[in-house]
């Protein structure tokens, strides 16, 4: 729909031309239980600064029957096409817009998705309007810098209940009348409708505030609702953040409601936020599960200031959102009073951080304010750079101007842009005046330039041990081909740690050194004489910067023997970060790496890099070590996996995931025999508790393995008739290794195309596994023949899953590279599309390398 793509320039006309008052919007949903369309009518009231001028407003709908101008009745057929409805001769001041269509339900997570729920066949509504869907399910104008408020009238079906941004009124005849929002953008609008099971508390906050809390899922899900331990959660949020923004909560309720097929973590929905029901745990998980809804949770609440209250002007501003947010929440984490998680910043180094890192070495790479030219620019644009790079050089900004100053800023700019638009040096400028920096350098070095630095240590020591010169070195390595911009040098706000052995065995930090780095080659640090070498020397401790850190020889080899050893577990994380970057790179080949983990996760605490570990190895050994190395690595690992399961403390967080990690990667038919065991009881492992969600994980190796056919999959799901129980069927389904069950699930993803997201997803999981490469190998021409049609039929979802997902990544091969650069010369795709391809295309060549230096190390 070539409408839909709106330009920031069109954008731009039409905010200089149009002040919007508010919408009253009335939907008819009685028929919601049965599918279809629903009726949908809009009126909007709205300023032109010109008399006769022209321009448009923006609906997806399969029928308009009415569009009334200023009270003249306009020709549908004639105004509406190409998803927007033509707009001629304004008045001047106020003009009133009145649309009437048919709009349609979804099953792709965009606008207003309808899903019925296996266990009570009745249908769940929820609406996902970023970044441009709110003109799905009525007109409007759609970009985030014309606010308006909003008023929603609701008919739904009887027994059924509407949630919005504004308080749930009591309904008369089955009809729901909200009052009006405060001036908010479209796409943090929201209505979530259907017989949801709630639970209601309030915040009670200073001064006699009240903000009435709810907390919404499916009745399926009820009896695994910890709704207590959510809103503790929230509540210190809310604590934490009003104190540092010194702003109150902007909205008049605040609801977190768990909803199916949710194709993000969550949204921050005005007053109404929507997460992804994975978060209501149906079987045990480990505390870093609990540590990371926590986070999703602070972060969507951070937003509804920063983004709800205050949002960009255009999406090249989105990093205001997302990287507030992310660092704001993860800084609840780690300093708010009681908090569980106050090791948060371990987890960010270890995830966050990764992934950004990862982001930023893509042919993609952009700046932190990116150049959105489009809609189709930001949609590709979620990424680790907007969202964990952004909040990594807002950590090292906090480091640089003070964190009360920041806050400072941060609370001067909600007072002088509630319920407005920003952009960037509205910010900045606040920030400036609290900290007294001159932050325009700074911006354009951190925020207004792509790719990453390399910090690496250089020590000479005299004879008796002790250092007579420390630098820091900084590299600005080549951008990846096809990336735009230059390398850059940048100022860093490190410190630098010195860890040597305690008597009790313990790496810890006997120095700490906290610097500016110059945005130069090399920064001399300048130590008090006699200082003696350590063990470690640890650049960026405390990961105050945004940067890749090398250890120098002897820090390396020590680290290799007592990585384990680290007291903290800050350092530890950011020691595993680096081998696995080294990793990557290439600089450390893939057996080294398994090796290194092998010797030092033992030692390790923190369950959350546990896991992360499990991942990488995982990942080093099927993408990046040498084909002919990797059965035996995939022996090593394995069976490390069943010893440590076997050891771990029963019933514990590291037992569950040692089971997990063993379950990815069993092979042998001892060790499937024992996954069989474990699932109907003859086999038990003290502690382990084979529930719903790890019985699947068994079950879905097995029918990847040729162990479980049909059968055993369609038993399983007897045992669980829920939407996830489909869902991990679906995935058992596409993983067995037969030729049959690989076009079966091609067909159904690529020529079909009514799959709701959430099965899409795990049907494309279940297709691509790393032992099948053989019969992988013919669906990469599919790929190539199919991508660009399903890109230009499917909506934007559905279309990114295949698009990822269904590329032949783990065909590491030159021939793949040679197809993706014929297909990426001849198809002509548009810039999203290739992205997303050309950033596949860099793993496969990420891969060749470090293959290459595996094999070299042997």
């Amino acid at each position: 729909m070539p409408g839909t793509n709106l330009t920031r320039e069109e954008a731009q006309r039409r905010a200089a031309l149009l002040t919007v008052d508010s919408y009253e919007i009335e939907l008819d949903l009685s028929g919601a239980q049965e599918g279809g369309t629903y009726r949908s009518v809009a009126t909007v009231r709205f300023d032109s600064a010109e008399a006769g001028a022209e321009t448009f407003i923006d609906l997806v709908a399969p029928t308009v029957h009415e569009v009334v101008l200023n009270g003249t009745a306009l020709d549908a057929a004639a105004v509406f096409h190409d998803s927007r409805i033509a707009l001629a001769g304004l008045e001047a001041g106020p003009n009133v817009l009145r649309v009437v269509a048919d709009c349609a339900y979804t099953n792709s997570g965009e606008g207003l998705h309808r899903f019925v729920d296996p266990v009570d066949q009745q249908a769940y509504l929820y609406t996902q309007f970023e970044v441009p869907d709110a003109r799905r399910v009525f007109a409007s104008f759609e970009q985030p810098d014309l606010k308006a408020t909003f008023q929603f009238t609701v008919k739904a079906p009887a027994g059924w209940t509407v949630i919005s941004n504004s308080p749930t009124p009591e309904p008369k005849d089955d009809v729901w009348t909200f009052e009006p929002t405060p001036r908010i953008s479209t796409y943090i609008t929201a209505l979530i409708v259907g017989p949801y099971h709630s639970v209601h508390s309030s915040y009670e906050g200073p001064a006699g505030q009240t903000v009435p809390l709810g907390i919404y899922c499916r009745p399926s899900l009820a009896e695994f609702l910890d709704a207590d331990e959510i809103f503790a959660v929230t509540r210190q949020g809310f604590d934490w953040f009003q104190e540092k923004f010194d702003y109150a909560y902007p909205f008049a309720k605040y609801d977190q409601l768990f909803v199916p097929e949710f194709n993000a973590g969550a949204m921050e929905n005005a007053g109404a936020v929507t997460f992804r029901d994975q978060y209501v745990f149906r079987s045990k998980v480990t505390d870093a599960a609990y540590e990371r809804r926590a986070e999703t949770i602070l972060h969507e609440l951070a937003h509804m200031w920063f983004g709800d209250l205050v949002t960009m002007e255009w999406w090249n501003d989105l990093w205001l959102n997302e990287s507030f947010a992310t660092y704001t929440s993860v800084a609840c984490q780690a300093y708010a009073p009681g908090s569980k998680w106050p090791n948060a910043w371990t987890t960010f180094a270890n995830s966050e951080k990764t992934w950004a890192y990862r982001q930023d070495q893509l042919p993609s790479t952009h700046p932190i304010m990116a150049e959105i030219s489009d809609l189709e620019d930001v949609l590709v644009n979620f990424d680790g750079i907007t969202y964990a790079k952004g909040a990594s050089v807002l950590k090292q900004l906090v480091a640089y101007v003070g964190m009360d100053e920041f806050f400072q800023g941060v609370q001067a700019y909600f007072k002088a842009h509630a319920f407005g638009n920003t952009r960037l040096p509205d910010l900045l400028g606040a920030l400036e005046k609290t900290s007294g920096r001159d932050l325009k350098t700074w911006s354009k070095a951190w925020l207004e330039t792509a790719g990453i630095n390399v910090l690496r240590p250089e020590i000479a020591v005299d004879a008796s041990g002790n250092i007579t010169s420390l630098s820091v070195l900084q590299e600005a390595p080549a951008l990846p081909s096809g990336a735009k911009g230059e390398p850059t040098l940048r100022p860093h706000r490190i410190a630098i740690g010195f860890y040597d052995l305690d008597g009790s065995g313990k790496l810890v930090r006997t120095n700490r050194f906290e610097l500016d780095i110059e945005a130069a080659a090399r920064t001399e640090v300048e130590l008090p004489a006699g200082t003696p070498r350590p063990a470690v020397v640890l650049l960026n401790d405390d990961d105050l910067s945004y940067a890749k850190v090398r250890l120098d020889e002897e820090s390396l080899r020590f680290v290799t023997e007592h990585l384990g050893d680290f007291a903290e577990s800050l350092p530890r994380a950011l020691c595993w970060a680096s081998a696995w970057d080294m990793t990557r790179d290439g600089e450390l080949a893939a057996r080294d790496y398994l090796a290194l983990v092998l010797s030092g996760i033992a030692k390790e605490s923190d369950i959350g890099v546990v896991q992360s570990l499990h991942r990488q190895v995982k990942l080093a050994i099927d993408l990046y070590a040498a084909p002919e190395w990797r059965d035996a690595g995939l022996t090593q690992w394995t069976d490390a996996t069943l010893a440590h399961l076997r050891t771990a403390e029963p019933a514990g967080d590291h037992q569950l995931a040692w089971a997990r990690a063993f379950a990815a990667t069993a092979r042998t038919p001892q060790q499937l025999d024992l996954l069989q065991g474990l699932l109907t009881g003859t086999e038990t492992i003290e502690g382990l508790a084979v529930d719903t969600e790890l019985r699947w994980a068994f079950v879905e190796r097995l029918a990847a393995t040729g162990v479980f056919d049909e059968p055993d999959i369609a038993a399983e799901l007897e045992r669980d008739r829920t939407a996830a129980g489909e869902r991990h069927a679906a995935t058992g389904r596409a993983a067995r290794p037969t030729p049959e069950a690989k076009a079966e699930a091609w067909a159904s993803v690529v020529e079909g195309d009514t799959l709701p997201n959430a099965v899409q997803e795990a049907v494309i999981g279940g297709f691509v596994q790393t032992d099948q490469r053989e019969l992988l190998a013919p669906y990469s021409a599919k790929f190539f023949d199919a991508v660009k049609g399903v890109w230009e039929s499917r909506s934007h979802e559905i279309a990114q899953q295949i698009a990822v997902g269904l590329y032949p990544s783990l065909l590491v091969s030159q021939e793949t590279l040679d197809a993706t650069d014929a297909w990426l010369a001849s198809a002509q795709p548009n810039a999203a599309l290739r992205r997303l391809v050309s950033e596949s295309r860099s793993g496969i060549e990420r891969a060749l390398r470090a293959r290459t230096a595996d094999a070299e190390s042997a």
